[in-house]
């Protein structure tokens, strides 16, 4: 039978520092086997170990210099916003610290206010404010906006908070883009529907309305939208991985839309990763429909339509 690997019981339930393995009887060779899997530099963890993020960043901060605090991705995840914690770990260290990026971890040098520091669980993180600030620089201004999103959607924040922070912060980096991003928050549900959005909105589209309540024109509550254009009583849908198991209570919804007198397109990641250019003339050619129809000029009439998958089709008359 095969040599069962020597797991010490006080290595098992979380992550461990170098200096904890050597102290549990482990030497540095050992931790080269297949039994162990390397999270960064000196920080390791079994490999049937079952990764929760508190104890990996606990594991994280123990190994990391006084003064070390949690930024970026790391930090937003910790705030509760969906995103992986530690692949790679963020931090934050003062100007004068020896501290460079390692494996698994990238180090930022920079000197922060107290009012810009705070705990959560015992982990020493950037406010979220000062986070989202961060990431307007790191990151393209979509996936900010994704991250802006679901803390206005989660009620870590709203757009008039996140508005004066930014103005407050004139002048340091990241400000004017979060200040710019504060004006387009929305508490979408999903990252998807904000990059659909975005999508939208950089087209120079109108602003929709999100998650909004639809009522039919005898004030009955017909469904909620992802995104509403109200001039064109345009409903715009994003289809994500579930709607295959949803299809026949999204077919439902989608009549009760679409009988209450209004137009809705459906779209998919693949639609906005493959073809944007489609999203968007579609919606720009639902929006001008709706205007001329208003004006009397839709040879089509007043009939409710719906598309989805690019296909147009007529429901009434």
């Amino acid at each position: 039978m095969p040599r069962q690997p020597n797991v010490p019981l006080e290595l098992r339930n979380s992550p461990f520092t170098l200096g904890e393995a050597r102290a549990a009887g482990l030497t540095l060779s050992a931790l080269k086997g297949k039994t162990w899997r390397r999270l960064g530099s000196e920080l390791y963890c079994w490999r049937m170990w079952r990764e929760d993020k508190w104890t990996l960043l606990s594991a994280w901060q123990r190994n990391l210099p006084e003064g070390a605090v949690f930024s970026g991705r790391t930090a937003a995840a910790i705030h509760g916003l969906d995103f992986e914690p530690a692949n790679p770990v963020e931090v934050i260290v003062s100007t004068g610290s020896s501290l460079r990026s390692l494996h698994g971890l990238v180090v930022r040098h920079c000197d922060l206010e107290d009012e810009e520091l705070m705990t959560i669980r015992r982990l020493a993180v950037t406010t979220l404010e000062r986070t989202l600030r961060d990431l307007c620089v790191q990151w393209p201004l979509e996936e900010v906006l994704v991250a802006v999103d679901m803390a206005v959607h989660i009620k870590l924040a709203d757009r008039v908070s996140l508005w004066r922070h930014a103005q407050a912060s004139v002048g340091r980096p990241g400000a004017k883009r979060l200040g710019d991003l504060a004006r387009l928050a929305e508490p979408a549900e999903s990252p998807m529907e904000t990059r659909l959005r975005w999508l939208l909105l950089q087209a120079g589209l109108p602003r929709p309305e999100v998650q909004a309540d639809l009522h039919d024109r005898q004030g009955r509550f017909v469904g909620r939208a992802d995104l509403y254009f109200p001039a064109g009583r345009l409903v715009v849908e994003f289809d994500g991985g579930n709607h295959r198991e949803r299809l026949v209570g999204d077919d439902r919804r989608q009549n009760q839309i679409v009988n209450g007198g209004f137009t809705v397109l459906r779209f998919t990641s693949a639609d906005l990763h493959n073809r944007p250019e489609v999203v968007v003339a579609q919606v720009r050619d639902a929006l001008v429909s709706a205007r001329l129809a208003q004006n009397g000029s839709n040879p089509r009439g007043s009939s409710a339509r719906f598309v989805q998958n690019g296909r147009f089709g007529l429901l009434g008359g």
